[in-house]
């Protein structure tokens, strides 16, 4: 048990899927794996650990942003052994090409500045994916069909963000989309030494404005929980 997480050593797998929202958790558990259990509901941060193929994985929310994320991170790699971790979430396209319900799998991920920032201090870090599973999340959405996206994303910590020339910005220099917390999961996975990836569906689009009607997200969110699943065990 930690101060963020209730779950007893042992409670929590090797491998850890991360939404934001923890009744998209919730969802995914009961949606995906066989058996759930939950095994933290600390400040209504609700983390379950199942069976997927004979595979065990948990699937634990993050909570907003990148502070929040950084807590959760942490612990879980710290106090129970987490070895690769998997950012599944809603993200807002930014290139013209990204659209509606297409998946983005960030190869790296810019910030303005995250809680790790206080630790590089001067240096300019750029955080990115672990190779092995970019490659495994892509062949597995390329098996499925899903329309796929791989570069680099932007993780920010404002979410009603006003500045058009930071957007104008990132676009220019390829940006694929907008989201609030791999930066950070990439650089504490990188400090400890283990596996992270983000794989992220487009909701909306910042340039266009549109936005995926609520009937059909769960649908296209599962095609991003399965691609980690399998780009988790290949």
């Amino acid at each position: 048990m930690t101060i963020h997480i209730g779950a007893k050593p042992g409670d929590i797998a090797e491998t850890v899927l991360m939404p934001g929202d923890p009744y998209r958790a919730r969802w995914a558990a009961e949606t995906f794996l066989e058996n759930p259990v939950c095994i933290n509901e600390v400040r209504g941060m609700l983390g379950f650990t199942g069976m997927w193929k004979g595979n065990r994985v948990t699937i634990h929310g993050s909570g907003m942003g990148m502070p929040s994320l950084s807590i959760y991170a942490n612990e879980l790699i710290r106090d129970y052994g987490a070895q690769t971790l998997i950012r599944i979430g809603s993200a807002g396209g930014m290139a013209d090409h990204v659209g509606i319900r297409d998946v983005v799998i960030a190869m790296t991920a810019s910030t303005l500045g995250s809680p790790s920032r206080s630790i590089l201090r001067e240096l300019n870090y750029a955080p990115c994916a672990d190779w092995s599973l970019l490659r495994a999340a892509v062949a597995a959405a390329e098996g499925r069909g899903v329309t796929t996206h791989v570069g680099g994303i932007y993780s920010s910590d404002t979410f009603y963000d006003e500045r058009a020339d930071l957007s104008e910005q990132l676009v220019r220099h390829g940006v694929l989309a907008v989201e609030m917390e791999a930066a950070e999961l990439y650089t504490v996975a990188a400090r400890h030494g283990r596996r992270a990836l983000a794989i992220l569906t487009i909701s909306d689009h910042l340039g266009t404005g549109q936005a995926l009607p609520p009937e059909d997200r769960e649908r296209s969110f599962g095609d991003m929980v399965e691609i980690a699943l399998e780009a988790a065990f290949t």
